[in-house]
């Protein structure tokens, strides 16, 4: 009978060790990197528009080589499709932050109904959503791309309306306060717009707290103290 083997496995090294510990830092690197193309994207967009939005650009903004940025990104198309699945997630949790919903015995109030509105108004008057505006304009004459932004844009739609809701405390059985919120998106959009062109935001204040107090009468909101 041929005697079974008892050798045991030689020790890998510390080579090997040492690589395996060193991919840790690089794929931190990694991740730190294409975070900056994507952060950097987004600020291009916004800044400068659609059409100044390249490789280049955007690498030499982020603080990286063009190498680097198309070892990530290897073509503009997977770079701004990248950047836009970002700044539609952005979009959506910020339509939600900062804001509870009231409990089921807590009455809506004034203050709850302006912060609500505040929010929105500030989700649409951002970076983000400056950056948005300009691919939304691109895909007008572009198909693929509009196909690529509408599934994106109709999560972030639901997300804001869902979460603006919420943050009123307005029931999702309540068809006029369901109207209400999605006026108040409209209005905010609206805002969002008029602020790519200048900086408004004297006048904006004031016609958000004209809203804020109309949106209030509207849902039957006791303002007395």
């Amino acid at each position: 009978m041929t005697p079974v083997s008892t050798a045991v496995s030689p020790n890998p090294g510390p080579s090997n060790a040492g690589s395996s510990n060193s991919r840790g830092p690089q794929q931190e690197r990694s991740r730190l990197t294409r975070e900056r193309l994507l952060r950097s994207t987004v600020d291009v967009l916004a800044a400068d528009g659609w059409a100044a939005a390249t490789v280049a650009a955007v690498a030499e903004r982020a603080g990286v080589s063009r190498g680097a940025a198309q070892h990530h990104f290897p073509t503009r198309e997977a770079l701004i499709t990248a950047a836009l699945e970002q700044v539609f997630d952005d979009l959506t949790a910020a339509a939600g932050s900062e804001i509870e919903a009231p409990g089921p015995d807590e009455a809506i109030t004034p203050a709850r109904v302006s912060a609500a509105v505040q929010r929105a108004v500030a989700v649409y008057t951002g970076t983000e959503f400056k950056a948005a505006l300009q691919v939304w304009a691109a895909a007008a004459s572009d198909p693929a791309l509009r196909t690529l932004i509408l599934p994106l844009e109709a999560k972030f739609a639901r997300a804001a309306h869902q979460r603006t809701m919420a943050a009123m405390g307005v029931s999702p059985d309540d068809q006029k306060g369901r109207r209400l919120v999605q006026a108040t998106l409209d209005f905010a959009r609206g805002l969002g717009l008029a602020d790519t062109l200048s900086d408004d935001s004297t006048r904006r204040a004031q016609v958000v707290d004209t809203w804020c107090e109309q949106i209030a009468v509207s849902l039957g909101v006791d303002s007395r103290p």
